[in-house]
């Protein structure tokens, strides 16, 4: 069978489908992944044939994170605002029709199109163009719910999602109207994420249920039916092993097992500052620190007895010797902590992080802060939160709770694979 799985976004975002496409390739499956052209080769090295589309993520990420960097510090400037909106959104909008185009190509002989929550409505009208299956892949609860707003009753919460995608239909409506028209298509009377759930398509959700208690319940009636349309796969990761880990594993083994800090595919603006806080801080403690440097340049930081700065690294093989995680929240990396059984802080960049962050706190597996607004102190303080006997026993109560990664590729696949054979043309 030909999967097509398109996904633009970071590593993070494209990882679950690497992961995906990984294993539907060891099953004998043809797959292609679609993804940001600065991605190509990280999801070639999963296994499938990758392709571009899109704007490169480096275009997107720095004003993207300058936007909310001055949303949540000085709101009143509207006109920067405005400004980084146009910076980062820009490209994205630039790119629209080659995406449509290569996902034309693409998918044509397709059994199943697959996409993300990036450029979603633009994969939908491909699949519906080419008449052939359509499934999403999400890394967490994109749909309208009342469980990931905790702060919000749910109803009120349903209602906050409801108008979040009327106002992302308002701005994409005449982008989308234009993809279709292009193709023959009708004129969209709704928001591509309802003519997605209506269409009965699969919509893989690639976290555990554990994490949201109370969503599988609201959610039951999407997954009443055989197959279900909405089922938990479980967090999708790849645990590609790094040319580090055995360097790490030696380090770690000589002393008190780490704090682990990482960033991801995040920025930080000054590589020594944020070493020397994280240096001092676990120093107070009398905790050692194991830094992974993520795309940021740590080379020239000071040397700290009691501190490890290193590359890229097998999370799956670290993170269960470390004493904590500590990282930007990235859905990925989030997953792989939990799955550690350690108790985990996010310092969160942006909305998604800090979502993550405050489902952390609601499990009591954790905590979370804004990176901008840490400092030495409150980093020693969460530091002590989340290393107290609570925390600590419930990560590792979660954990248990969890579906491994081999467990969550191979749920995922087998589902997707009885979806092209149900809906076989």
């Amino acid at each position: 069978m030909k999967f097509v799985l398109a996904n633009w976004g970071s590593r993070g975002e494209v990882e679950p489908f690497a992961a995906l496409g990984r294993e539907l390739v060891r099953r004998g499956n043809e797959v292609c992944l679609v993804v940001a052209p600065d991605l190509v080769e990280f999801a070639t090295s999963a296994g499938p044939e990758a392709v571009a589309y899109g704007p490169a993520v480096r275009e997107i990420i720095e004003p993207h994170q300058d936007y909310f960097k001055v949303l949540f510090t000085k709101p009143w400037r509207v006109r920067e605002l405005g400004r980084l909106v146009r910076e980062f959104s820009t490209p994205l909008d630039r790119h629209r029709e080659e995406a449509g185009k290569t996902l034309l190509a693409l998918a044509k002989g397709a059994d199943v199109l697959v996409t993300g929550m990036n450029y979603e409505g633009i994969a939908a009208n491909v699949a519906e163009y080419h008449r052939i299956p359509f499934a999403t892949l999400h890394h967490f609860p994109l749909r309208i719910n009342g469980q990931v707003l905790p702060l919000l009753p749910a109803k009120l919460g349903r209602t906050v999602m409801t108008v979040a995608d009327g106002m992302a239909w308002r701005g994409h409506r005449v982008d989308d109207d234009a993809q279709r028209l292009a193709l023959g298509l009708p004129r969209a009377a709704a928001h591509w994420t309802r003519r997605i759930a209506d269409s009965g398509a699969l919509e893989l959700q690639a976290y555990d249920a554990a994490c949201f208690p109370g969503l599988a319940q609201e959610w039951a009636t999407w997954n009443l039916q055989s197959p279900p349309q909405r089922p938990f796969v479980g967090g999708l990761t790849l645990e590609l092993p790094a040319v580090d880990d055995q360097d790490v594993s030696s380090w770690v083994a000589e002393g008190t097992p780490p704090v682990f800090f990482g960033f991801g595919s995040m920025p930080i603006e000054s590589a020594d500052d944020t070493v020397g806080m994280i240096a001092g801080a676990c120093a107070r403690l009398g905790e050692r620190a194991l830094i992974g440097a993520g795309m940021n340049d740590f080379s020239g930081v000071p040397y700290f007895e009691h501190i490890k700065v290193v590359g890229t690294i097998n999370y799956a093989e670290i993170f269960p010797s470390c004493r904590a995680i500590v990282h930007h929240g990235g859905s990925g990396t989030t997953n792989a902590g939990l799955r550690s059984g350690r108790p985990t802080m996010i310092l969160w960049m942006l909305p998604d992080q800090m979502f993550w962050a405050g489902r952390l706190k609601r499990l009591k597996v954790g905590t979370g802060r804004r990176f901008l607004a840490t400092t030495e102190k409150t980093l020693v303080k969460d530091l002590r939160e989340i290393l107290n006997p609570e925390h600590v026993d419930n990560a590792r109560r979660l954990a248990a709770q969890m579906t491994t990664s081999a467990a969550s590729a191979a749920n995922a696949a087998d589902l997707l694979e009885n979806y092209a054979r149900s809906h076989g043309r």
